[in-house]
């Protein structure tokens, strides 16, 4: 029974339940339906004598004048509680027979009677002299009254107690006994007592708690399944991810999120350069021989030429951005002085208006994702000049500006927060979160996705996923990258500065439109 559906089976019951009830409440049980109250029966006798009873004192026959004995009064509510209208033809009795309903009362007789109040005005009609209304040998015979779903009307009878039975007399008065019934009325259509609405009725309480069962029951199997409920789309097996160091937080995050979601998944995360990654995976691929390996590398950027094997899916749009050494004075450069700066010919910041500090630029190795961006989306495609420096403060030989390279972005922003003066770039998302350096605008605008939808901001690059040929539909590389383009997958990616391709113009080339 381990795969039995047992929260679809609880849904179900959930939902049809509650509408079999309805169906049955107002379409079977009370389709056609005549009712009774008593409201009230009473004695008028005076149990504790009080000065104010007035006329309560001289209940008396109409005719005889004699006074009432033992005098009572009984409230009786007529009405339709069921879900269909009540026509004078729908009463059990012949056609030729004015009375619809007869009441009595055992052990009394009726004194006086009255029709005491009308759901809707119009009912007064159906009470005239000729509409069977009457007492009759201490029965009140009440007419055939049409009445619409919910229409009542009200009897108040004045009663006194009857000569005593053979067998003595009675303490209590027994209930009143009510005659009368309707044609397809539910059951066999006799006229049935009602009870008040105040409270909240049996039946909807039952069904409550029938609705609290189903919720707890589905709870209850939820967690006793626990991790054995995996989503449809979850893989097992190992993953590794390489590439790109400036998307690696989402990798981490995204890699975690999955293996909590679906266990039996296992992942191992070495990013060491866009460049770095394409060729592992393209070594790996050949390595296999056949099927693609269990490895996916991240690029900042396309591929280039040099990969032929290699299949791209766009994953995000990134952004990135120079960062600078606060002791600089300098926060917004132009691509012209970024491009001089790059060029050598600026040594000092005071040349820009800034500290006197001399200018150290920490950079990224060569087949970095993130350093070939900035040399083609900043530089204008030229090469970034070979690093002279080991410890980003002193020239190894010479003179000139300083120039070091560093192998992963948190190694780049470290320096650049410890060294005067110094300058480098990085993925936006981790420089953000830095508060020992600076983020660098660019001709005075900010590193944002609105900046550079609208190509005010020019520091981007596209986020590609690279597998070595198509891998299975059902393997934990296609598996993750589902993953990576899904709500939660988006979550992760625009929660780490980065843009879901899917929320761009044209999602498959995923760049500013």
């Amino acid at each position: 029974m381990d795969n039995f559906p047992w929260e679809v089976t609880l849904a179900v019951l959930g939902v049809v339940v509650p509408i079999i009830a309805a169906l049955y409440e107002f379409v079977v049980n009370g389709r056609k339906r005549l009712g009774y109250r008593v409201q009230m029966d009473t004695t008028a006798t005076d149990a504790v004598h009080s000065q104010y009873a007035g006329a309560l004192q001289q209940l008396q026959q109409q005719e005889e004048g004699t006074p009432l004995v033992d005098p009572s009064f009984v409230l009786l509510r007529i009405e339709n509680n069921g879900a269909t209208h009540i026509d004078t033809s729908d009463y059990a009795v012949l056609d030729d027979d004015k009375v619809g309903i007869r009441v009595r009362f055992p052990g009394r007789r009726v004194a006086g009677m009255v029709v005491t109040e009308l759901s809707d005005n119009f009912l007064r009609h159906s009470f005239g002299e000729a509409s069977g209304l009457r007492v009759l040998n201490g029965v009140i015979e009440l007419p055939k009254v049409p009445l619409n779903r919910s229409a009542h009307y009200k009897v108040l009878a004045a009663l006194e107690r009857a000569p005593e039975p053979a067998d003595g007399p009675r303490e209590e008065f027994e209930e009143p006994e009510i005659v009368g019934g309707i044609k397809g009325g539910v059951g066999n259509g006799e006229i049935q007592e009602t009870k008040s609405r105040t409270g909240t009725p049996r039946q909807a309480i039952a069904l409550v708690c029938f609705l609290v069962l189903v919720i707890l029951a589905q709870l209850t199997v939820s967690l006793s399944r626990g991790d054995a409920m995996a989503p449809l789309d979850c893989a097992t097996g190992k993953l590794t991810l390489t590439g790109s160091t400036a998307f690696k937080p989402v990798l981490e995050e995204a890699a975690d999120a999955y293996a909590k979601t679906c266990p039996g998944s296992g992942f191992t995360i070495d990013t060491q350069g866009s460049s770095q990654g394409l060729n592992r995976l393209k070594k790996a691929g050949q390595d296999t021989g056949s099927g693609s390996p269990g490895l996916l590398a991240f690029s900042d950027g396309a591929k280039g030429s040099r990969y032929p094997q290699l299949l791209p899916r766009p994953i995000a749009f990134s952004l990135f951005t120079l960062v600078i050494n606060k002791e600089a004075g300098v926060q917004d450069l132009s691509l012209q002085q970024i491009r001089e700066l790059y060029a050598g010919r600026i040594a000092n910041w005071n040349e820009l208006d800034g500290n006197d500090k001399p200018v150290r630029l920490v950079s990224r190795e060569s087949d970095s994702g993130t350093r070939k961006t900035f040399q083609k989306q900043i530089l204008a495609g030229r090469w970034e000049p070979g690093e002279n420096s080991d410890d980003c403060r002193e020239p190894n030989s010479g003179s000139g500006v300083v120039r070091c390279r560093r192998d992963a972005t948190n190694e780049v922003l470290d320096s650049v927060a410890s060294t005067p003066g110094a300058l480098g770039y990085s993925e936006a998302g981790a420089a953000s979160r830095r508060q020992d350096l600076l983020v660098v605008r660019i001709d005075g605008h900010p590193a944002t996705l609105e900046m550079a939808d609208h190509k005010a901001y020019p520091f981007w690059e596209t986020e590609y996923a690279y597998t070595y040929g198509e891998p299975r539909a059902g393997s934990l590389a296609a598996s993750f990258l589902r993953y990576l383009t899904n709500e939660v997958g988006k979550d992760i990616v625009r929660s780490r500065g980065h843009r879901p391709c899917a929320e761009l113009q044209n999602p498959m080339l995923c760049r500013p439109s």
